[in-house]
Protein backbone atom coordinates (compact mmCIF):
# COMPACT_ATOMS: atom_id res chain seq x y z
CA UNK A 1 0.00 0.00 0.00
CA UNK A 2 2.65 2.52 0.16
CA UNK A 3 6.46 2.61 -1.51
CA UNK A 4 8.38 3.18 1.15
CA UNK A 5 8.80 3.22 5.60
CA UNK A 6 7.38 1.52 8.14
CA UNK A 7 3.93 0.21 5.85
CA UNK A 8 5.49 -0.72 3.44
CA UNK A 9 4.31 -4.51 1.62
CA UNK A 10 1.20 -4.06 4.21
CA UNK A 11 -1.85 -6.01 3.29
CA UNK A 12 -5.12 -6.55 5.45
CA UNK A 13 -6.66 -9.07 2.88
CA UNK A 14 -10.08 -9.38 3.15
CA UNK A 15 -10.60 -8.02 6.56
CA UNK A 16 -11.69 -4.62 7.44
CA UNK A 17 -8.62 -2.68 8.54
CA UNK A 18 -9.01 -0.02 11.27
CA UNK A 19 -5.99 2.42 9.80
CA UNK A 20 -6.72 1.36 5.84
CA UNK A 21 -10.65 0.64 6.46
CA UNK A 22 -12.15 -1.38 3.49
CA UNK A 23 -10.05 -2.99 0.77
CA UNK A 24 -11.34 -1.65 -2.22
CA UNK A 25 -12.80 1.73 -0.79
CA UNK A 26 -11.68 5.28 0.14
CA UNK A 27 -9.35 4.63 3.21
CA UNK A 28 -10.77 6.83 5.90
CA UNK A 29 -9.57 10.49 6.15
CA UNK A 30 -9.25 10.71 10.33
CA UNK A 31 -6.46 8.07 9.77
CA UNK A 32 -4.52 10.00 6.96
CA UNK A 33 -2.10 11.61 9.40
CA UNK A 34 -0.79 8.26 10.77
CA UNK A 35 -0.77 6.81 7.71
CA UNK A 36 1.71 9.42 6.28
CA UNK A 37 4.19 9.27 9.25
CA UNK A 38 4.55 5.65 9.55
CA UNK A 39 5.20 5.60 5.86
CA UNK A 40 7.93 8.16 6.31
CA UNK A 41 9.20 6.11 9.18
CA UNK A 42 11.68 3.53 8.57
CA UNK A 43 11.10 -0.20 9.93
CA UNK A 44 14.51 -0.05 11.56
CA UNK A 45 13.72 3.11 13.50
CA UNK A 46 10.66 2.04 14.29
CA UNK A 47 11.54 -1.25 15.75
CA UNK A 48 14.74 0.61 17.95
CA UNK A 49 11.61 2.91 19.52
CA UNK A 50 9.59 -0.11 20.12
CA UNK A 51 12.11 -1.79 22.17
CA UNK A 52 12.80 1.37 24.32
CA UNK A 53 9.06 1.33 24.64
CA UNK A 54 8.90 -2.29 25.82
CA UNK A 55 11.99 -1.48 28.45
CA UNK A 56 10.12 1.27 30.16
CA UNK A 57 7.12 -1.01 30.71
CA UNK A 58 9.19 -3.66 32.55
CA UNK A 59 11.25 -0.58 34.63
CA UNK A 60 7.57 0.88 35.44
CA UNK A 61 6.38 -3.21 36.31
CA UNK A 62 3.29 -2.55 34.38
CA UNK A 63 2.61 -6.46 34.40
CA UNK A 64 0.38 -8.89 34.73
CA UNK A 65 0.17 -12.67 35.99
CA UNK A 66 -0.09 -16.09 34.14
CA UNK A 67 -0.59 -18.40 36.99
CA UNK A 68 -0.30 -21.58 34.09
CA UNK A 69 3.37 -20.83 33.76
CA UNK A 70 5.65 -22.09 36.20
CA UNK A 71 8.49 -20.33 33.97
CA UNK A 72 7.13 -16.94 34.36
CA UNK A 73 4.84 -15.55 37.15
CA UNK A 74 4.75 -12.20 36.23
CA UNK A 75 5.03 -10.57 32.59
CA UNK A 76 4.68 -7.33 30.93
CA UNK A 77 1.20 -7.09 29.04
CA UNK A 78 3.35 -7.08 25.55
CA UNK A 79 2.53 -3.59 23.89
CA UNK A 80 1.94 -2.56 20.25
CA UNK A 81 3.46 0.70 19.29
CA UNK A 82 1.08 1.46 16.30
CA UNK A 83 -1.99 2.87 18.01
CA UNK A 84 -5.72 2.05 16.66
CA UNK A 85 -7.36 4.92 15.46
CA UNK A 86 -11.35 5.19 15.72
CA UNK A 87 -13.32 8.07 14.14
CA UNK A 88 -15.81 10.40 15.94
CA UNK A 89 -18.81 8.54 13.91
CA UNK A 90 -17.23 5.18 15.37
CA UNK A 91 -17.26 6.96 18.96
CA UNK A 92 -20.24 8.08 18.69
CA UNK A 93 -21.65 4.39 18.16
CA UNK A 94 -19.42 2.67 20.46
CA UNK A 95 -20.44 5.44 23.30
CA UNK A 96 -24.39 5.32 23.41
CA UNK A 97 -24.21 1.91 22.71
CA UNK A 98 -21.98 0.64 25.66
CA UNK A 99 -24.39 3.24 27.51
CA UNK A 100 -27.64 1.68 26.57
CA UNK A 101 -26.25 -1.53 27.88
CA UNK A 102 -24.88 -0.62 30.86
CA UNK A 103 -28.51 1.20 31.39
CA UNK A 104 -30.27 -2.43 30.70
CA UNK A 105 -27.86 -4.47 33.06
CA UNK A 106 -28.37 -2.58 36.07
CA UNK A 107 -32.44 -2.45 35.50
CA UNK A 108 -31.90 -6.01 34.77
CA UNK A 109 -30.37 -6.99 37.65
CA UNK A 110 -32.75 -4.04 39.90
CA UNK A 111 -35.59 -7.03 38.13
CA UNK A 112 -34.25 -10.41 38.91
CA UNK A 113 -33.74 -9.04 42.66
CA UNK A 114 -37.03 -8.03 43.02
CA UNK A 115 -40.25 -8.52 41.09
CA UNK A 116 -38.82 -11.02 38.57
CA UNK A 117 -41.24 -9.13 35.79
CA UNK A 118 -38.89 -10.13 32.59
CA UNK A 119 -38.36 -14.25 34.11
CA UNK A 120 -42.27 -14.44 34.43
CA UNK A 121 -42.99 -12.75 30.93
CA UNK A 122 -40.54 -15.61 29.55
CA UNK A 123 -38.77 -13.29 27.78
CA UNK A 124 -35.39 -14.60 29.75
CA UNK A 125 -35.50 -18.25 31.25
CA UNK A 126 -35.89 -18.38 34.23
CA UNK A 127 -33.64 -21.65 34.93
CA UNK A 128 -31.21 -19.65 33.45
CA UNK A 129 -31.29 -16.73 36.00
CA UNK A 130 -32.22 -18.51 39.09
CA UNK A 131 -30.08 -21.62 38.46
CA UNK A 132 -27.17 -19.65 37.84
CA UNK A 133 -23.98 -19.78 39.73
CA UNK A 134 -23.61 -16.50 40.07
CA UNK A 135 -27.27 -15.33 40.81
CA UNK A 136 -27.08 -14.04 44.61
CA UNK A 137 -30.69 -15.03 46.53
CA UNK A 138 -29.71 -12.75 49.66
CA UNK A 139 -29.88 -10.11 47.05
CA UNK A 140 -33.45 -10.05 46.92
CA UNK A 141 -35.34 -7.10 48.18
CA UNK A 142 -32.52 -5.09 48.15
CA UNK A 143 -32.11 -1.70 46.93
CA UNK A 144 -28.54 -0.36 46.40
CA UNK A 145 -28.06 3.02 45.89
CA UNK A 146 -29.57 4.96 42.54
CA UNK A 147 -30.37 1.44 41.79
CA UNK A 148 -26.93 0.81 40.44
CA UNK A 149 -25.43 -2.53 40.77
CA UNK A 150 -22.94 -2.38 37.68
CA UNK A 151 -21.03 0.41 38.74
CA UNK A 152 -17.80 -0.26 36.67
CA UNK A 153 -17.99 -2.07 33.23
CA UNK A 154 -15.82 -3.32 30.26
CA UNK A 155 -18.00 -4.14 26.95
CA UNK A 156 -15.59 -6.29 24.61
CA UNK A 157 -16.41 -5.04 20.86
CA UNK A 158 -15.58 -6.68 17.84
CA UNK A 159 -15.71 -4.88 14.20
CA UNK A 160 -16.29 -7.16 11.79
CA UNK A 161 -15.41 -7.69 8.26
CA UNK A 162 -17.91 -5.17 6.92
CA UNK A 163 -16.59 -2.73 9.47
CA UNK A 164 -19.64 -2.78 11.72
CA UNK A 165 -19.54 -3.02 15.53
CA UNK A 166 -20.42 -6.01 17.60
CA UNK A 167 -20.67 -7.04 21.44
CA UNK A 168 -18.99 -9.80 21.60
CA UNK A 169 -19.70 -10.18 26.09
CA UNK A 170 -19.87 -7.74 29.01
CA UNK A 171 -17.97 -7.90 31.91
CA UNK A 172 -20.24 -6.56 34.82
CA UNK A 173 -18.46 -8.49 37.79
CA UNK A 174 -14.61 -6.99 37.99
CA UNK A 175 -13.56 -6.07 34.76
CA UNK A 176 -9.73 -5.80 34.18
CA UNK A 177 -7.34 -3.47 32.02
CA UNK A 178 -8.26 0.24 32.33
CA UNK A 179 -4.85 0.95 33.78
CA UNK A 180 -3.28 -0.60 30.60
CA UNK A 181 -5.45 1.56 28.53
CA UNK A 182 -4.01 4.87 30.67
CA UNK A 183 -0.44 3.96 31.14
CA UNK A 184 -0.48 2.92 27.05
CA UNK A 185 -1.52 6.76 26.51
CA UNK A 186 1.57 7.88 28.65
CA UNK A 187 4.11 5.39 27.18
CA UNK A 188 3.21 6.59 24.01
CA UNK A 189 3.02 10.02 24.04
CA UNK A 190 6.41 9.72 25.46
CA UNK A 191 7.80 7.35 23.00
CA UNK A 192 6.01 8.77 20.11
CA UNK A 193 5.51 11.99 20.07
CA UNK A 194 5.87 12.44 16.57
CA UNK A 195 2.70 10.08 15.25
CA UNK A 196 0.31 12.08 17.45
CA UNK A 197 1.51 15.40 16.42
CA UNK A 198 -1.30 17.63 15.39
CA UNK A 199 -4.05 14.88 15.79
CA UNK A 200 -7.06 16.05 17.88
CA UNK A 201 -6.82 13.21 20.35
CA UNK A 202 -9.58 12.79 23.21
CA UNK A 203 -8.22 12.75 26.72
CA UNK A 204 -8.28 9.97 28.78
CA UNK A 205 -6.19 11.24 32.10
CA UNK A 206 -9.95 11.91 33.67
CA UNK A 207 -10.73 8.49 34.45
CA UNK A 208 -9.67 8.65 38.01
CA UNK A 209 -11.77 11.56 39.06
CA UNK A 210 -14.59 10.11 37.26
CA UNK A 211 -14.43 6.89 38.84
CA UNK A 212 -13.92 8.68 42.64
CA UNK A 213 -16.29 10.62 41.60
CA UNK A 214 -18.93 7.97 40.72
CA UNK A 215 -18.41 5.86 43.32
CA UNK A 216 -18.68 9.05 45.65
CA UNK A 217 -22.33 9.31 44.30
CA UNK A 218 -23.81 5.91 45.41
CA UNK A 219 -22.46 6.40 49.11
CA UNK A 220 -24.80 5.38 52.14
CA UNK A 221 -27.23 8.62 52.37
CA UNK A 222 -26.26 11.17 54.67
CA UNK A 223 -22.70 10.43 54.00
CA UNK A 224 -21.50 14.13 53.23
CA UNK A 225 -17.24 13.17 52.42
CA UNK A 226 -17.44 9.49 51.95
CA UNK A 227 -14.72 7.59 52.21
CA UNK A 228 -13.87 5.41 49.18
CA UNK A 229 -11.26 2.38 49.63
CA UNK A 230 -10.35 -0.22 46.57
CA UNK A 231 -10.16 -3.67 48.04
CA UNK A 232 -7.61 -6.20 46.47
CA UNK A 233 -6.93 -9.52 47.19
CA UNK A 234 -3.07 -8.61 47.76
CA UNK A 235 0.07 -8.72 45.60
CA UNK A 236 -0.07 -12.36 44.19
CA UNK A 237 -3.48 -11.10 42.13
CA UNK A 238 -2.96 -10.91 38.50
CA UNK A 239 -4.26 -7.90 38.31
CA UNK A 240 -2.52 -6.76 41.47
CA UNK A 241 -0.87 -3.72 39.11
CA UNK A 242 -3.99 -2.36 38.39
CA UNK A 243 -4.88 -2.25 42.17
CA UNK A 244 -2.30 -0.03 42.69
CA UNK A 245 -2.76 2.27 39.76
CA UNK A 246 -6.22 2.71 40.00
CA UNK A 247 -6.02 3.73 44.09
CA UNK A 248 -3.37 5.94 43.04
CA UNK A 249 -5.33 7.32 40.41
CA UNK A 250 -8.67 7.95 42.42
CA UNK A 251 -6.55 9.44 45.41
CA UNK A 252 -7.90 6.77 47.55
CA UNK A 253 -6.44 3.73 50.41
CA UNK A 254 -5.56 0.36 48.90
CA UNK A 255 -6.72 -2.16 51.13
CA UNK A 256 -6.79 -5.86 52.04
CA UNK A 257 -9.57 -7.57 54.08
CA UNK A 258 -7.43 -7.90 56.40
CA UNK A 259 -7.34 -4.06 57.10
CA UNK A 260 -10.84 -3.80 57.20
CA UNK A 261 -12.99 -4.42 60.56
CA UNK A 262 -16.73 -4.55 60.94
CA UNK A 263 -18.40 -3.25 64.25
CA UNK A 264 -22.04 -2.61 64.97
CA UNK A 265 -22.22 -3.52 61.01
CA UNK A 266 -20.44 -0.72 59.91
CA UNK A 267 -17.10 -1.13 58.13
CA UNK A 268 -13.93 0.58 59.78
CA UNK A 269 -10.45 0.54 58.10
CA UNK A 270 -7.13 0.43 60.58
CA UNK A 271 -5.08 3.21 60.11
CA UNK A 272 -1.95 4.47 62.74
CA UNK A 273 -4.76 6.72 64.26
CA UNK A 274 -7.04 4.15 64.71
CA UNK A 275 -10.38 3.05 63.13
CA UNK A 276 -11.50 4.82 60.54
CA UNK A 277 -14.69 4.22 58.65
CA UNK A 278 -15.07 3.22 55.17
CA UNK A 279 -18.31 3.77 53.25
CA UNK A 280 -17.59 2.96 49.54
CA UNK A 281 -15.52 -0.07 48.52
CA UNK A 282 -14.47 -0.78 44.83
CA UNK A 283 -13.79 -4.46 45.41
CA UNK A 284 -11.47 -6.16 43.11
CA UNK A 285 -12.71 -9.61 45.42
CA UNK A 286 -14.94 -12.13 43.76
CA UNK A 287 -18.41 -12.48 45.67
CA UNK A 288 -17.74 -15.85 46.74
CA UNK A 289 -14.38 -14.64 48.86
CA UNK A 290 -16.08 -10.79 50.19
CA UNK A 291 -17.21 -12.55 53.42
CA UNK A 292 -16.35 -15.74 55.19
CA UNK A 293 -19.57 -15.54 57.12
CA UNK A 294 -21.96 -15.01 54.20
CA UNK A 295 -20.20 -17.23 51.44
CA UNK A 296 -17.26 -19.25 51.20
CA UNK A 297 -16.62 -19.80 55.28
CA UNK A 298 -12.64 -20.76 54.11
CA UNK A 299 -12.08 -17.22 52.34
CA UNK A 300 -8.83 -15.84 54.17
CA UNK A 301 -9.41 -12.86 51.71
CA UNK A 302 -12.79 -11.21 52.51
CA UNK A 303 -14.26 -9.22 55.76
CA UNK A 304 -16.78 -10.97 58.48
CA UNK A 305 -19.75 -9.29 58.46
CA UNK A 306 -19.21 -6.95 55.22
CA UNK A 307 -22.10 -8.56 53.38
CA UNK A 308 -24.55 -7.81 56.87
CA UNK A 309 -23.47 -4.14 56.76
CA UNK A 310 -23.71 -3.93 52.99
CA UNK A 311 -27.58 -4.97 53.22
CA UNK A 312 -28.24 -2.89 56.25
CA UNK A 313 -27.39 0.31 53.69
CA UNK A 314 -24.29 1.06 56.22
CA UNK A 315 -21.30 0.86 53.17
CA UNK A 316 -21.68 0.42 49.11
CA UNK A 317 -19.90 -2.10 47.02
CA UNK A 318 -18.65 -1.65 43.65
CA UNK A 319 -20.09 -3.54 41.64
CA UNK A 320 -22.98 -5.23 43.37
CA UNK A 321 -22.79 -8.40 44.94
CA UNK A 322 -24.82 -10.76 42.29
CA UNK A 323 -23.94 -9.07 39.30
CA UNK A 324 -22.35 -12.00 37.50
CA UNK A 325 -25.46 -13.21 36.46
CA UNK A 326 -25.84 -10.39 34.35
CA UNK A 327 -22.40 -10.67 32.41
CA UNK A 328 -23.04 -14.83 32.20
CA UNK A 329 -21.88 -15.58 28.59
CA UNK A 330 -25.75 -17.61 28.34
CA UNK A 331 -27.83 -14.54 29.42
CA UNK A 332 -25.36 -12.19 26.92
CA UNK A 333 -27.66 -14.24 24.00
CA UNK A 334 -30.39 -12.71 25.76
CA UNK A 335 -29.29 -8.86 25.50
CA UNK A 336 -30.74 -7.50 22.51
CA UNK A 337 -33.94 -8.94 23.90
CA UNK A 338 -33.51 -7.36 27.37
CA UNK A 339 -32.78 -3.95 26.38
CA UNK A 340 -35.81 -3.91 23.85
CA UNK A 341 -38.03 -5.00 26.90
CA UNK A 342 -36.51 -2.37 29.47
CA UNK A 343 -35.65 0.42 27.10
CA UNK A 344 -38.07 -0.10 24.31
CA UNK A 345 -35.06 0.47 21.49
CA UNK A 346 -33.20 -1.32 19.13
CA UNK A 347 -29.45 -2.40 20.03
CA UNK A 348 -27.29 0.36 19.14
CA UNK A 349 -24.67 -2.44 19.10
CA UNK A 350 -25.39 -6.08 17.93
CA UNK A 351 -24.51 -8.56 19.75
CA UNK A 352 -22.57 -11.41 17.94
CA UNK A 353 -25.53 -14.36 17.02
CA UNK A 354 -24.71 -16.82 19.70
CA UNK A 355 -26.42 -20.43 19.68
CA UNK A 356 -27.00 -21.39 23.48
CA UNK A 357 -26.55 -24.81 24.25
CA UNK A 358 -29.01 -25.24 26.76
CA UNK A 359 -31.67 -25.10 24.41
CA UNK A 360 -31.97 -28.16 21.80
CA UNK A 361 -31.73 -26.02 19.06
CA UNK A 362 -28.58 -24.35 20.08
CA UNK A 363 -26.97 -27.58 20.97
CA UNK A 364 -27.65 -29.08 17.55
CA UNK A 365 -26.26 -26.27 15.15
CA UNK A 366 -23.25 -26.36 17.44
CA UNK A 367 -22.63 -30.31 17.35
CA UNK A 368 -23.20 -30.06 13.99
CA UNK A 369 -20.99 -27.16 12.98
CA UNK A 370 -18.59 -27.55 15.60
CA UNK A 371 -15.55 -27.36 13.43
CA UNK A 372 -17.01 -23.94 11.74
CA UNK A 373 -17.84 -22.25 15.34
CA UNK A 374 -16.23 -20.90 18.38
CA UNK A 375 -17.48 -22.82 21.59
CA UNK A 376 -16.97 -20.81 24.94
CA UNK A 377 -18.17 -22.41 28.30
CA UNK A 378 -19.60 -19.66 29.84
CA UNK A 379 -18.46 -19.55 33.21
CA UNK A 380 -14.71 -19.47 32.50
CA UNK A 381 -13.23 -16.03 31.53
CA UNK A 382 -9.56 -15.31 30.26
CA UNK A 383 -10.10 -17.03 26.95
CA UNK A 384 -10.03 -20.23 28.91
CA UNK A 385 -11.45 -23.30 27.27
CA UNK A 386 -12.28 -21.43 24.37
CA UNK A 387 -12.06 -23.61 21.26
CA UNK A 388 -11.72 -22.19 17.62
CA UNK A 389 -13.32 -25.10 15.84
CA UNK A 390 -11.72 -24.19 12.12
CA UNK A 391 -8.13 -23.92 13.64
CA UNK A 392 -8.97 -26.99 16.25
CA UNK A 393 -7.64 -30.69 16.15
CA UNK A 394 -9.46 -33.34 15.57
CA UNK A 395 -9.08 -34.63 18.79
CA UNK A 396 -10.08 -31.26 20.56
CA UNK A 397 -13.54 -31.42 19.19
CA UNK A 398 -14.01 -34.71 20.24
CA UNK A 399 -13.59 -34.00 23.58
CA UNK A 400 -15.38 -30.70 23.32
CA UNK A 401 -18.18 -32.58 21.42
CA UNK A 402 -18.37 -35.20 25.11
CA UNK A 403 -18.31 -32.25 27.09
CA UNK A 404 -21.24 -30.14 24.99
CA UNK A 405 -23.39 -33.82 25.39
CA UNK A 406 -22.44 -33.92 28.77
CA UNK A 407 -23.34 -30.53 30.63
CA UNK A 408 -24.73 -28.43 27.43
CA UNK A 409 -25.73 -25.53 29.42
CA UNK A 410 -22.47 -25.00 30.34
CA UNK A 411 -21.41 -23.89 27.06
CA UNK A 412 -22.81 -21.52 24.04
CA UNK A 413 -21.53 -21.20 20.25
CA UNK A 414 -20.55 -18.14 17.84
CA UNK A 415 -19.53 -17.69 14.29
CA UNK A 416 -16.04 -17.30 13.58
CA UNK A 417 -15.93 -13.54 13.27
CA UNK A 418 -13.49 -12.25 10.89
CA UNK A 419 -12.32 -9.37 13.27
CA UNK A 420 -10.68 -6.18 11.78
CA UNK A 421 -6.79 -6.44 11.84
CA UNK A 422 -4.74 -3.38 12.50
CA UNK A 423 -1.25 -2.76 11.32
CA UNK A 424 0.95 -4.01 14.32
CA UNK A 425 4.71 -4.57 14.55
CA UNK A 426 6.09 -8.22 14.67
CA UNK A 427 9.52 -9.66 14.59
CA UNK A 428 10.03 -8.58 11.11
CA UNK A 429 8.06 -6.27 9.59
CA UNK A 430 4.60 -5.02 10.30
CA UNK A 431 1.86 -7.37 9.58
CA UNK A 432 -2.04 -7.11 9.95
CA UNK A 433 -3.25 -8.40 13.34
CA UNK A 434 -6.61 -8.83 14.59
CA UNK A 435 -7.28 -6.73 17.67
CA UNK A 436 -10.98 -6.21 19.72
CA UNK A 437 -11.44 -3.29 21.89
CA UNK A 438 -12.86 -2.94 25.64
CA UNK A 439 -14.45 0.72 26.74
CA UNK A 440 -14.96 1.36 29.83
CA UNK A 441 -17.72 2.83 31.77
CA UNK A 442 -18.35 4.27 35.02
CA UNK A 443 -21.92 4.73 36.31
CA UNK A 444 -22.35 6.40 39.88
CA UNK A 445 -25.99 8.73 38.55
CA UNK A 446 -25.24 8.47 35.34
CA UNK A 447 -22.51 7.06 33.32
CA UNK A 448 -19.53 7.99 31.64
CA UNK A 449 -17.34 6.51 29.23
CA UNK A 450 -13.48 6.20 29.04
CA UNK A 451 -12.98 7.83 25.32
CA UNK A 452 -11.14 4.99 23.61
CA UNK A 453 -10.65 1.81 25.40
CA UNK A 454 -8.47 -1.38 26.12
CA UNK A 455 -7.56 -1.98 21.80
CA UNK A 456 -6.21 -5.84 22.68
CA UNK A 457 -4.53 -7.62 19.83
CA UNK A 458 -3.63 -10.94 18.45
CA UNK A 459 0.47 -11.36 18.13
CA UNK A 460 0.33 -14.63 16.48
CA UNK A 461 -0.17 -14.96 12.76
CA UNK A 462 -4.13 -15.53 12.14
CA UNK A 463 -4.89 -15.93 16.34
CA UNK A 464 -8.28 -14.50 16.78
CA UNK A 465 -7.81 -14.76 20.55
CA UNK A 466 -6.48 -11.41 21.81
CA UNK A 467 -6.73 -12.37 25.73
CA UNK A 468 -2.96 -11.46 27.72
CA UNK A 469 -3.43 -14.75 29.28
CA UNK A 470 -3.57 -16.49 26.05
CA UNK A 471 -0.42 -14.40 24.34
CA UNK A 472 -2.23 -11.27 23.71
CA UNK A 473 -1.11 -7.65 23.91
CA UNK A 474 -1.93 -4.08 23.58
CA UNK A 475 -2.45 -0.98 21.63
CA UNK A 476 -2.92 2.27 22.39
CA UNK A 477 -6.58 3.34 21.09
CA UNK A 478 -6.99 6.82 19.35
CA UNK A 479 -10.89 8.76 19.45
CA UNK A 480 -10.44 11.53 17.17
CA UNK A 481 -12.14 14.58 18.30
Amino acid sequence: MSNDGAITGYDPGEFYCEIFGRSGRRRPSHTRPIRDRLAELAIAQLRARARGAENELFNLGITFTVYTDRKSIDRILPFDVIPRVLSPRDWEIIESGVKQRVAALNLFLYDIYHDEKILKDGVVPKELVLGNANYRPEMCGFDPPKGTYVHICGTDIVRNEKGKFQVLEDNARTPSGVSYVIENRHLMMRAFPDLAEGMNIADIDDYGRQLAAALSAVAPAGIGSPTVVLMSPGAFNSAYFEHVFLAREMGVPLVEGRDLVVENHHVFMRTTHGLAPVHVIYRRINDDFLDPRAFRSDSMLGVAGLFEAYLKGNVTLANAVGTGVADDKAVYAYMPRIIEYYLDQEPILANVPTNICRESAGLQKTLDHLDELVTKPVGEAGGYGVVVGPSASKRTLSELRAKLKADPANFISQPVISLSVCPTLVARAVEPRHVDLRPFAVTGESTWVLPGGLTRVALRRGSLVVNSSQGGGSKDTWVIG
